[in-house]
């Protein structure tokens, strides 16, 4: 099992940045993919974003590609969610996962495989 504790939330204006972190431990690192997610209230998680932390292999949905970065930081376990150029729609709560790989279908990204989830940070765009 995995352990993941999201970090970085708050409130930014449209337009602005935040960087999202999540950290992991409880197993080797390389071992597995980390995703992240958003959640809507009243709607399914979102995949938005994942790294296979093997390969560094990034996906991400098209409704934030150009504008959000993922990366990895194997020395420290974590993986970093850079989110630029924010807008109201990125409102969400954000969840980090893992699984045992990630990949992306039809613009939707996934994890595969068993999945662990962190306990989520509160991003709020405002105007």
């Amino acid at each position: 099992e995995v352990q993941l504790v999201e970090s970085g939330g708050g409130l930014v204006q449209v337009g602005g940045s935040l960087r999202l972190s999540c950290a992991a431990s409880g197993s080797t690192f390389d071992d597995y993919a980390i995703g992240w997610f958003r959640h809507y209230p009243g709607k399914e998680r979102e995949g938005v974003s994942c790294i296979g932390t093997t390969n560094d292999v990034t996906h991400y949905i098209n409704s934030v590609k150009g504008r959000f970065t993922i990366s990895s930081d194997h020395a420290k376990k974590i993986v970093y969610l850079q989110m630029n150029s924010l807008k109201l729609e990125d409102t969400a709560v954000y969840y980090c996962a893992s699984g045992a790989g990630c990949a992306e279908a039809m613009g939707i990204v996934y994890l595969l495989g068993n999945i662990d989830w962190g306990q989520g940070t509160q991003v709020t765009v405002s105007s």
